[in-house]
């Protein structure tokens, strides 16, 4: 049962995010060696099929591309989720990839915001997020906003940062270099501040129109 969705699309890349609402008893139950008995009321799953790159290959199925882009648009999503007493439903997101070049885990904290907010969930805020990169030559450098593909292979960085308008609420860096310098960092983090509440004031008039 579908009790919202969400479509987000930036350059090549575009987004669909299902919701669907269960009862209490469909959370899933985590049993570990660290924890028992624990459940889980929300989820967010990721789906990457090849033809989203123009390729040929088995749709199904998870690797661990797939298991980490999933994770880390949950995390950046679970801060705004409201408590069991507020919410008691069950949770589950799962964002599709329908064509990429660009950042399609950040395509889905947008997404999935969008669904959330069209199932009539009370999030605290809506969340957005943005991949940065940067070419580093020498003691030259250029930081990137909103990478595509090229720019991902070629780049020294890869930087996802997903918040709200109060703050981050997720970061993730992949980089190609021994290290990234503290003024890069901090340029890097101004940057997609300014891109993420670019994207959540176009989200919001979206959302109100």
């Amino acid at each position: 049962v579908l009790h919202g969705s969400g479509i987000f699309y930036r350059g090549g890349t575009r987004i669909f995010s299902a919701l669907t609402l269960g009862g209490p008893e469909s959370a899933q139950m985590i049993d570990t060696m660290e924890e028992r008995d624990v459940k889980k009321q929300f989820m967010h799953h990721y789906n990457f099929p090849p033809f989203s790159v123009g390729e040929t290959g088995r749709v199904g199925g998870f690797n661990r591309r797939m298991i980490g882009h999933g994770a880390l648009a949950e995390k950046a999503l679970l801060p705004v989720i409201p408590p069991t007493t507020v919410f008691p439903y069950t949770i589950r997101l799962v964002s599709e990839t329908m064509s990429s070049n660009g950042s399609s885990s950040m395509g889905s904290v947008c997404a999935s915001t969008l669904a959330l907010m069209d199932g009539g969930v009370p999030i605290s805020r809506p969340v957005a997020g943005i991949a940065s990169g940067v070419m580093i030559l020498g003691d030259k450098y250029a930081l990137l906003t909103d990478i595509q593909g090229p720019e991902d292979e070629f780049g020294d960085m890869d930087f996802k940062v997903a918040g709200t308008t109060e703050g981050v609420t997720a970061i993730q860096m992949d980089v190609k270099v021994d290290g990234i310098g503290i003024e890069i960092l901090e340029q890097a983090l101004e940057k997609a501040k300014l891109a993420r509440l670019s994207i959540l004031k176009v989200m919001s008039e979206e959302i109100s129109a």
